[in-house]
């Protein structure tokens, strides 16, 4: 089974990438969506984050905006947040890549917003990096609600440099074109790797590193 990572900056199209990769018939596994379920009403992760941090939970929710705030720049909330998370998102991601490999699955993707920064790439067997020119990105986020430039200055600013991920991925989706240019490329990817012989599963025991950056956390 070939486990592709999906990463790209914010505002760069990942999910349309995703959306894309779904529509061809490729298991998706979206690591924000797992954390998201995971601190909602009735999720896993409530509870020991209650225990952890009380002010961040409402009406039996974790309020990620709360909790972003508390363990921004406090390094030893980050890692008893990390502690909490990590491990819950490992056991989901490795549950789904079960699930797909006795489903028959050829292709896998995992979406990770922070795959680079979290040394995810090293459980890939390519990597698919999105990307757009500057001044879409800027737009696209920009538009977001409650979105202003100093806030995307200081995302951007947390994450890898959208020319470094390219530098290092295996392949590039670029955004910036259209739908259709972005479905040829996913189409193009999958082309390319349906006959490789997948590296990465079964797994091999050592865990990627521990994510740092609590903003997609809070997103």
């Amino acid at each position: 089974m070939i486990i592709l990572g999906l990463t790209g900056s914010i505002g760069m199209g990942k999910t349309t990438a995703a959306k894309n990769f779904k529509s061809l018939g490729v298991p998706i596994h979206d690591a924000d969506a797992a954390v998201h379920g995971m601190l909602a009403a009735g999720g896993e992760a409530v509870e020991p984050i209650a225990k952890a941090f009380p002010d961040a939970v409402r009406n039996s929710a974790v309020d990620r905006q709360r909790l972003g705030a508390l363990v921004f720049d406090d390094n030893e909330a980050l890692r008893r947040l990390e502690k909490i998370l990590h491990p819950r998102v490992y056991r989901h991601k490795q549950h789904f890549l079960a699930r797909a490999a006795r489903a028959g699955s050829r292709v896998v993707v995992l979406d990770v917003p922070l795959l680079y920064e979290t040394g995810g790439e090293r459980g890939c067997d390519a990597v698919v990096c999105v990307s757009a020119p500057p001044f879409v990105q800027a737009a696209r986020v920009l538009a977001r609600p409650g979105m202003t430039p100093e806030k995307l200055k200081a995302i951007l600013a947390r994450q890898m440099p959208d020319a470094e991920k390219r530098r290092r991925a295996d392949f590039i989706v670029p955004t910036g074109l259209g739908r259709v240019e972005n479905l040829r490329a996913v189409r193009t990817i999958l082309d390319t790797v349906r006959n490789w012989r997948g590296r990465h599963w079964p797994p091999f025991p050592v865990q990627p590193r521990i994510p740092r950056n609590p903003s997609s956390w809070a997103r």
